[in-house]
């Protein structure tokens, strides 16, 4: 028997296939794949694009510096500057979730790659007070029960997008054609299509090695998928990690920390949510995934109040890790959670402090760089972390972005999914929010190494 999980309206359904067997031997025995916390999300993400970002809730659109503790007299914060707002009638999108960033090594332009339930939008930010929608690369399928989820990543001037939608596989879009987009926005088709999945919850991609990673999909246990995209327009099957059983997210590095038995090997760092009888064991999970056809399991740990283990970023010397449990607020009441993992020792990570926010929102996505941390935490908006003394196993806000005013309650209601902040322009954050579409910000603050 082979299960699959999928949503109907505001709940899921585990639907049986009976009699249908592995469809390629990386399936890795796969038996049940869990989703992440869909339930909740489902109706309120439902409720989010039934309401189609009403007008009031869009404006306002243009440049508006944050002026004692407010921008534009509509958006909360605190040093951080609105350079530019889309909505997302301006992307073509009735609900935008995941996003990733790209700047063309010819031109230097920097572009903001945006999902949505259509599919990828493509705007142009080289002047972040006027970005411009240049077009969509629309979604492989379009599947109504699992409408709400893409993550893009990009390798060699390549976008590599996934989806929960079935049977999406991953689809590789070669961004140097935005390079010729003049007008109206293009509708593009992709370059090339990977069909070793159906579908994924996600997938990171590790540049300096040319391999991306599925995570959540209908093989391998929903662990690793390891895809060989060194040659991004023929993507090829790699390996398989199936001993952790569902991750939900990784972040794969050559590793160059302090634990000096795997400096140069190539190590994953994943948010492992594996679903056993009616309960999820939460986990960091730590993997060598050097050898694709025998990786090596190097660590798995639990850790207190979990709800669901989300994703993560380790910081520039990769002495340790944020971490973000999606479901934590939910089920513990404690306001917006950042748990900071020592990773000094690959084998044996261990908990050293957890920063707490004043805010009570669930934390989504968060990156590093230098030694500061951008986090999307849904409804209270782009924070600003300062990991000067992670070690200290203390993180401190030093500005934020509400682009969620109503509130800032622990729900899936509204606000924003993700962030990208590496674009050439320095300081310039682009985030992407589920009901209003992408804005372009300036946080006022230092980013140097840690």
């Amino acid at each position: 028997m082979r299960a699959r999980w999928m949503t109907a309206g505001a709940g899921i359904l585990l639907v049986a296939v009976l009699g249908a067997a592995p469809s390629a031997a990386h399936d890795g025995g796969f038996h049940e794949v869990q989703p992440p916390p869909m339930e909740m999300q489902q109706k309120e993400f439902e409720a989010v694009a039934a309401a189609d970002a009403e007008e009031d809730s869009n404006a306002p659109r243009g440049f508006a510096p944050c002026i004692r503790g407010m921008a534009a007299d509509t958006y909360p914060c605190d040093g951080v500057d609105m350079l530019s707002h889309l909505t997302l009638d301006d992307l073509g999108l009735s609900f935008a979730n995941d996003m990733w960033g790209w700047t063309d090594p010819a031109t230097k332009k920097d572009y903001a790659l945006v999902g949505g339930t259509e599919g990828t939008a493509f705007v142009d930010i080289s002047d972040p007070k006027r970005p411009r929608h240049v077009g969509t690369l629309p979604a492989h399928v379009l599947d109504e029960n699992r409408p709400f989820w893409r993550d893009i990543k990009v390798h060699d001037d390549h976008a590599f997008i996934v989806s929960e939608q079935i049977p999406h596989g991953m689809q590789v879009f070669d961004l140097t054609r935005l390079r010729d987009t003049t007008g109206e926005p293009a509708t593009f088709d992709e370059d090339a299509h990977y069909d070793g999945i159906d579908r994924a919850h996600n997938v990171a991609v590790n540049e300096d090695t040319g391999f991306a990673y599925v995570v959540g999909s209908d093989t391998c246990e929903g662990g690793l998928h390891m895809v060989d995209i060194t040659a991004p327009a023929s993507p090829s099957f790699a390996g398989c990690f199936a001993g952790h059983g569902y991750i939900h997210d990784t972040q794969c590095v050559i590793y160059e920390g302090p634990d000096a038995k795997y400096r140069g090997n190539e190590i994953c760092f994943n948010s492992n949510a594996h679903r056993v009888g009616d309960g999820i064991e939460n986990r960091l999970s730590i993997v060598d995934v050097t050898e694709k056809d025998a990786p090596v399991a190097l660590a798995r740990e639990d850790y207190a109040e979990d709800g669901y283990s989300h994703q993560g970023s380790l910081t520039a010397d990769q002495r340790y890790f944020l971490h973000g449990d999606e479901l934590d607020e939910v089920d513990h009441g404690v306001n917006t959670r950042t748990r900071i993992w020592d990773v000094r020792d690959l084998t044996a990570p261990d908990v050293n402090g957890t920063f707490d926010n004043e805010t009570t929102s669930i934390d989504h996505n968060i990156y590093t760089e230098g030694s500061v941390a951008y986090a999307s935490n849904y409804t209270s908006g782009l924070r600003v972390y300062d990991t000067s003394e992670v070690a200290s196993g203390e993180l401190s806000e030093v500005a934020f972005f509400d682009v969620y005013p109503e509130n800032d309650n622990a729900t899936f209601e509204g606000g924003t999914w993700s962030n990208y902040s590496h674009f050439r322009q320095k300081g310039i954050v682009a985030v992407s929010t589920m009901d209003r579409g992408l804005f372009v910000l300036q946080p006022r603050v230092s980013r140097s190494a840690n």
